[in-house]
Parts: structure tokens; sequence; C-alpha cells
């Protein structure tokens, strides 16, 4: 009986996830990723973030009150595997619809990304992070997540803020299920490095009975990452192309002229 009703909620949900997959009107780039550019930059265990410009992304980007609706992990040549066109594929993602995929770099060419880059990670850590996200491939999206999210699509709801994070962790709780960023969360956590954990202090006495003030940091659980998490870590660095490849604003070339239809 339970297996048919997952049956069934699976059904629903692709049906509902196709609808949300759907572009919102209006939504248009700042800049092209320049993927020839993030292919030199990025490195394995590198947190890809996108502003997504579907309906699912626009509620995402309301319950958390960000530009970024979604995250990938960079694998790098991980996983000597190619696409169709023959292009590598070195991101692994959750998507809606899909569970936990690969992808290439050239999928996100045409929205505004962010590179979140964790600081002092080893080469072993890399590739723990790696092969957690590679090993989850196949994974099931959490489908009870697109019926929560999809309430809160049309008409947008006055949600209080501080109830909007706990709206995207409702999850069925089935460790087979996942979205995209509580899998990068829990791959973080399985090399025990922080994204905002939470911190409590205490007054500890030492060796000579000198008190001091120690931070003592909590696990939070993986469900209630967001992607904007990553961008608002104190722990993991902003990482923008064009700077790291050499940009000198003297190379530039300007026109005094205003933009074409403006």
């Amino acid at each position: 009986m339970t297996e048919q009703r997952d049956t069934l909620m699976d059904a629903l949900g692709r049906r509902l996830a196709d609808q949300l997959r759907k572009p919102s009107s209006g939504a248009e780039p700042y800049t092209h990723a320049n993927v020839d550019a993030l292919r030199w930059t990025l490195r394995p265990g590198d947190v890809l973030l996108v502003e997504g410009a579907t309906r699912i992304a626009t509620a995402i980007k309301y319950l958390t009150q960000s530009t970024w609706s979604h995250a990938a992990l960079h694998v790098g040549d991980a996983l000597d595997e190619c696409d169709a066109d023959g292009e590598a594929l070195a991101l692994v993602e959750v998507n809606l619809g899909e569970g936990c995929v690969a992808a290439p770099l050239s999928k996100y060419e045409c929205f505004n990304t962010r590179i979140c880059r964790a600081s002092g990670l080893s080469d072993d850590d890399r590739q723990r992070l790696v092969q957690f996200m590679i090993g989850n491939r196949g994974l099931r999206y959490d489908m009870k997540n697109v019926f929560d999210l999809a309430r809160y699509l049309v008409p947008t709801p006055p949600v209080p803020v501080r109830w909007r994070r706990r709206m995207l962790a409702f999850g069925s709780g089935d460790p087979t299920r996942a979205i995209c960023s509580s899998l990068i969360a829990q791959a973080f956590q399985q090399i025990r490095y922080p994204i905002l954990p939470v911190i409590t202090r205490e007054f500890r006495t030492d060796g000579r009975a000198r008190a001091r003030r120690a931070e003592i940091l909590h696990i939070r659980h993986h469900s209630l990452f967001t992607p904007r998490d990553f961008d608002l870590s104190p722990y993991f660095e902003i990482i923008k192309p064009t700077l790291a490849q050499g940009f000198d604003h003297r190379g530039l070339t300007w026109s005094d002229a205003p933009p074409p239809g403006m």
C-alpha cells in the first residue's frame, strides 16, 4: 500500500514539476556566464550557485530572499564522461523531476552564476566531496518539496521571514530523496566543514583557572540549508572568474553613446 502511494505521489509530483520548470516571464541574466572562464577557474569541490528563471526558482528565491535558486558541485574530470555533444560532465546536481544527475558547465551559460569555494580544503577533502556527490547519482528528488513549494507560487503570500527556511525543509524524510542544497550540505558535513552552523558561546576555565569564552559549533540539519547559505557563509570564498583571470580596467573600451534601445 505504501509503495503504491509513493508511486502516485511521484507521478503527481512529476506532472507538477513539469509545470514548475517552465520559464518565468521577463527573466534575463545580468551577465551571461563565460563557460571557458568558469572551466578555467573552478576546482573540484567548488559550489556553483545559479539564479534560475523557472517558476519553482521564483518560489525558492522568494522563500530564501536571495538571488540564488540552485546549487551544483563541481567534480572536475572525476566522472570522465561526456554529454551527447562531447562536453565533459563536470557538475553533479539535484534537479527537479530528475534527481541527482551530472551536467556540463555550458548548461548555465545563459544564467547568473557564482562560485563559492570552501577555504583550506585538502586534496583529500575535495576528493571526498566529489566522491560523495558522484556516489549519490540516481538519488530521487524529494517530490514532497515540490508540493510544498507550489503552494507559495501564485499569488506570492506574505510569509514571515522566520518561517521561510522551514518551508524548504518540509521534505519526506526519505533518505533516498534530496533537494539540491541539502545534498551538497551533506557532502560538506561528511568532512565536518562548516557552512552556517549554529554557534553557542560558553565560558570555560583553562589549566590556570582563567576563564575564556569558547565558540561551540553545532551541525544544522542538512534539510535546512538553501543555496544562498553558501554565499552567506563566512567559511566560503566568493570567486569571480573575471577577476581570477587578471582584470585590468584600463584595457576596457568604452563608448559615450547610450546603449541601443535606451
